[in-house]
This record gives C-alpha cells, sequence and structure tokens, in this order.
C-alpha cells in the first residue's frame, strides 16, 4: 500500500480501521515531499517534526479506541496567507517574511480540533495577487505534469502538492478563481464554496468581498469531505452565513444528473478560448448529458464586463486592506528612515512586489477623489447586473458549465510581462466570485501535450450539495481522474 496515493477519503477509512496509523501516515508523506518537492517546490514552510511529534501523541491517545474524527490523522497542506497559530505564514511576500501569527484562522481551528496534521504551507502569487506562483517572493512552484509550466495560481503550491501527492488535500482560497484555475492547470479538483460558506477569519486579507477558503482535492468525494469539515457559521466572521451545513457526502449518492438542468452560456464559447480546451469541454457537456441532464443553451450578457470590474474592485479592496502594512505594528520595518513618512515608503517599496504595488496603485487610483464614482461605483452596479444574470439564469437551470481557464497551463515567462494576458487566465472564474456562487473545477481531459483540462461547475448559492452530485456524477463516469502525473 503506497499511503501517498491514497485519496483523503480512503486514507481516513484505513486509518479509521486501525490500518494505518498517524506516525506511518506523517513518515510515508515526509518520505514523498523529500522525492519530489526538490522538482515541485509547493512549499514555503514544512513542519514535518511537528506532525510527526503531533502524530506520535494521536496514536498514543488512541491506543485500543478507534473513534475516529473526519480529519484525524489527516495530512493537509495550507495554503501560506491562512493564520496557522505558531507557524510562519508570510503571504509569500517579503512584508510578511517573519510573521508567526498568535491565533489560528477559523477553518485551522476546526481542523485541529479534528486532529489534523499540517504538513506544510503552500506557496502562492504575493498576497494571492496572480494567475501563476510567479509573483511569489521564493520563486515559483512548478507544475507536476511538466515541470517548465506553471502550475497556476494564486493557490498554485497547494494545488501543485495534491497533484504531486505532496499531501493528502490542501486548503486554498479564491478571489477570482485561485482555487478552481490552478486545479484545473494540476489536475486536481477545486471548489470554491458559495460566499459565507466557510470562515474568512484569518485569512490575510487581499479583496474581502470576493475571497473564500475552500478545499482543493484528489477527487470529488474528497472536497465534499473536507469541505463538510472546515463550512459552517462563525460569528468571528461579519460574512459568514448563519446557513445550516448538509452532509455532503449523501449528496454524492445519486450517480446521474436526472432531474438536473444544466445551462451552457454562450458568451463563455467565444473568441479566445483554446480549441483543444472548447473540445475537451464540448465533450464533458455530452457526457453531461448522458448522465441524464438536460442541456439548455443560456445567456449572461454581462460576462464581457466582468474582468473589468473585477480589477477595478478587487484593487480598490486590496488598497484599503494592505494599508496596514506600514512598519509600525508588524511584518518588515525599514531601518535608517528620516520620519515617519518615509518609514512608510521606504516599508512598502521593500516589502511589497511589482505585481502588489500594481495592484494598490490601481487600487488607490479609483478610490481617489473625483475618480470613485467614474469607476468603482459603476463596477459596483455593474457587479450587482452581474449578480442579477446568473439569478435570471438559475430561475431556469439548476447548474451552468463552462471551461475553467482559456488554455491549459502556459509555460514561465509566457505571461509574465504582459500583465492584462495573465488577468485574462482567470475570465472564466471570476464571475462566479463577483456573483458570490458555488464553483467547481473537475478534470475533463487533456491537451495533446498531456496537460490537464478543466471543466467548471457553477451553481446555486448555498447549493454545493447539487454542485458536488455532478461534478461526483461525472467524474465517476470518465477515467480522468486516474491519470496521474510521473514527477518522481
Amino acid at each position: 500500500m503506497s499511503i501517498p496515493k491514497l485519496s483523503l477519503y480512503e486514507l481516513h477509512e484505513k486509518f479509521t480501521a486501525g490500518e494505518v496509523t498517524a506516525t506511518e501516515i506523517v513518515r510515508a508523506y515526509g518520505l514523498r515531499i523529500g522525492q519530489v518537492e526538490p522538482k515541485v517546490k509547493a512549499y514555503i514552510t514544512q513542519t514535518k517534526d511537528a506532525a510527526v511529534a503531533q502524530a506520535t501523541a494521536l496514536d498514543a491517545s488512541l491506543k485500543g479506541w478507534r473513534k475516529t474524527l473526519p480529519m484525524m490523522g489527516m495530512p493537509l497542506a495550507i495554503k501560506d496567507n491562512i493564520c496557522t497559530e505558531g507557524v510562519l505564514t508570510t503571504c509569500a511576500s517579503r512584508m510578511l517574511g517573519n510573521f508567526v501569527p498568535p491565533y489560528d484562522a477559523t477553518v485551522i481551528a476546526r481542523l485541529r480540533a479534528q486532529g489534523y496534521l499540517l504538513i506544510g504551507k503552500t506557496n502562492l502569487d504575493e498576497f494571492a495577487m496572480g494567475s501563476s506562483t510567479e509573483n511569489s517572493s521564493v520563486g515559483p512552484s512548478r507544475n507536476p505534469w511538466n515541470l517548465q509550466c506553471v502550475p497556476g495560481g494564486s493557490s498554485g503550491g497547494s494545488a501543485a502538492a495534491v497533484a504531486a501527492d505532496e499531501c493528502v488535500a490542501a486548503l486554498g482560497s479564491d478571489t477570482g478563481g485561485s482555487i478552481r484555475q490552478p486545479a484545473a492547470f494540476c489536475g486536481v479538483v477545486g471548489l470554491k464554496p458559495t460566499y459565507g460558506r466557510v470562515s474568512r477569519y484569518g485569512l490575510i486579507a487581499f479583496a474581502s468581498s470576493l475571497d473564500q477558503i475552500g478545499p482543493i482535492t484528489k477527487d470529488v468525494r474528497d472536497a465534499a469531505f473536507l469541505l463538510g469539515a472546515i463550512a459552517g457559521h462563525d460569528p468571528l466572521d461579519s460574512t459568514s452565513a448563519d446557513v445550516p451545513v448538509p452532509d455532503y457526502l449523501k449528496a454524492l449518492k445519486k450517480k446521474d444528473l436526472k432531474k438536473l438542468k444544466v445551462g451552457v452560456p454562450v458568451e463563455f464559447f467565444a473568441e479566445g478560448l483554446d480549441a483543444e480546451v472548447e473540445q475537451a469541454v464540448r465533450a464533458a457537456i455530452e457526457q453531461l448529458k448522458a448522465l441524464g441532464g438536460e442541456i439548455k443553451e443560456i445567456r449572461l450578457p454581462r460576462t464581457d464586463a466582468a474582468v473589468a470590474v473585477y480589477y477595478v474592485i478587487a484593487t480598490a479592496e486590496a488598497s484599503s486592506n494592505l494599508a496596514r502594512y506600514d512598519g509600525v505594528k508588524f511584518g518588515l520595518r525599514a531601518k535608517e528612515t528620516k520620519d515617519l513618512l518615509d518609514l512608510y515608503m521606504k516599508t512598502r517599496q521593500e516589502g511589497f512586489g511589482p505585481e502588489v504595488k500594481r495592484r494598490i496603485m490601481l487600487g488607490t487610483y479609483v478610490l481617489s477623489a473625483g475618480y470613485y464614482d467614474a469607476y468603482y461605483g459603476k463596477a459596483q452596479a455593474v457587479r450587482t447586473l452581474i449578480r442579477q444574470d446568473f439569478e435570471a439564469a438559475f430561475q431556469e437551470v439548476d447548474l451552468i458549465v463552462t471551461p475553467v481557464t482559456p488554455t491549459p497551463a502556459f509555460k514561465f515567462g509566457a505571461k509574465s510581462d504582459d500583465p492584462l494576458q495573465m488577468y485574462l487566465s482567470d475570465i472564466f472564474t471570476i464571475s462566479a466570485n463577483l456573483a458570490g456562487v458555488p464553483a467547481i473545477s473537475v478534470p475533463c481531459g487533456f491537451s495533446q501535450t498531456g496537460l490537464p483540462i478543466g471543466l467548471q461547475l457553477i451553481g446555486r448559492p448555498f447549493e454545493e450539495e447539487t454542485l458536488l452530485r455532478a461534478a461526483y456524477a461525472y467524474e465517476q463516469s470518465t477515467q480522468w481522474r486516474a491519470k496521474k502525473p510521473a514527477v518522481r
């Protein structure tokens, strides 16, 4: 039995049955990380020693008593913008290069209460701003399917770690596609829950009205399992919804799409979509039809405005959220400064990378006097229209199906000199964040060069059950999940 090849659910079952110990699990993943991490570079911080100590104590406490909690003994990787008490949390930025949080994010507190094992903190684009991890201050992670290609971003480290079997599952954050896009590039499953379904407390903010924590896993069942462990109302997060959390695993019992109407928005199959991606997604739509889904063409007429709206709202919120990094309270502090203003300026000049500075400047501009109404106010108005487009569509259909990305994973440097081209990597994922609806990426094929292609399913708010049911039915009717990268 190769422990790192097991899915989260399979590993949980074997651990519960006493077929494998927590110590054996941690040591197996430690060996796997040692083999492939020098190539993949998924982690910023590894916590193997602490995980071994925790696993040893856990095994001792379970001797003769095997009642376990869902995430007990499970080695998870956590994106390095989610606070972990006592463990370095850097956001892949020089600004937080030495930051050790004194508290856990709510999702971490919930996992810790279940006895999870933190295997490490994963790489990302600095402050989650990017689509390739090329903006990380420690250098990029690499795609396990082709080490010359990006793993996507900003949760590229988490997706690469799952794809390369360097953890059993991971958490990422999704502001405009940062879970789904890297999941598609790396051939794994990525779920962005409904805004408010999972607490954001302890997630270091990029754009507060868009950010959402979610699972990146080996298959859909694992996504349902992990979502159930972290979802739920949190009084520490004012945007957390007080909505009951169902048993997501029960939603997987139906392996068909009977009585489900599936919408295909014409706007998502326009110029710029790679021919191989379109072919794979069209084939997946036919498979959904074969599973009993009623396919219907729909329109989301404001889709073409989504990228512009997103990059006004997201940068505006980023400029506000990142104002706290001033060299006074925590984080980097510039030395040899003349006065307070010089301290602010030098700290930010030294601490932030080029992409973060670019977005702060854009956000500050759209919020400035004389431009607020023309840019930010208008963007918020169009955001409302985009949400209304989804509401109208969901009057007709139960799910919406689209590509995740316009192309498969691209090579390093291919878009780094053209920020606008990089921003368009998220063109198919941004709308779900603006509307606050749940969306999932599942593998649906491969390019001729062997790179994964992702299928996106979008659902009604707080109807993750329907989303997971459809994704699981599709996944089980295909063999895409069985193919693994050959990284050694």
